[in-house]
């Protein structure tokens, strides 16, 4: 879902056969971080990893074809710089996600917020992104959003 506008909201949102802690458990692992949040067509690193409020990491996503897309930041990656604003144990992770880009169609701070609820058959799981750069397309980041849902649905349940 998008709500268009100044205030431009892009949400998306999966159930997962996991129970939450497991599914919240994934949002704040380093390395389960790096397996399954890149969407499809992208590996990710960590330059920097600290996650705890006041903390954050810094993530290098790499196309898997540089040559059909160069990156927001350029020689075929995304760098992203992620400011941890809040945890909530089990229920929400929100995040401060700047692009290193000298493209100002990526500046600004976007607000990426992950909340776990229980549901019947496990967890669901939305992201909520405000503040979102006028550079990414709305439809590129609703297939973003639901791509890494689907690689976190499936790291989780592989594992529970």
């Amino acid at each position: 879902m998008t709500t268009a506008g100044a205030g431009r909201v892009d949400e998306a949102s999966r159930l997962v056969a996991a129970a939450p802690r497991d599914v919240y458990r994934a949002l704040v692992d380093r390395d389960a971080l790096a397996a399954w949040l890149p969407p499809d067509g992208m590996s990710g690193r960590f330059e920097r990893f600290d996650l705890r409020p006041g903390g954050g990491y810094r993530m290098v996503l790499a196309y898997d074809d540089p040559q059909a897309d160069p990156g927001k930041t350029g020689e075929g990656t995304d760098v992203v710089d992620v400011a941890i604003v809040d945890l909530v144990p089990g229920r929400r992770v929100v995040q401060q996600v700047d692009f290193a880009s000298d493209d100002p169609a990526f500046a600004g701070t976007m607000t990426m917020t992950w909340t776990v609820e229980p549901a019947d058959d496990g967890a669901r799981v939305t992201v909520r992104a405000t503040g979102v750069p006028s550079g990414i397309s709305p439809e590129d980041h609703a297939t973003g959003m639901a791509s890494s849902l689907a690689h976190l649905d499936a790291h989780v349940t592989s594992r529970s």
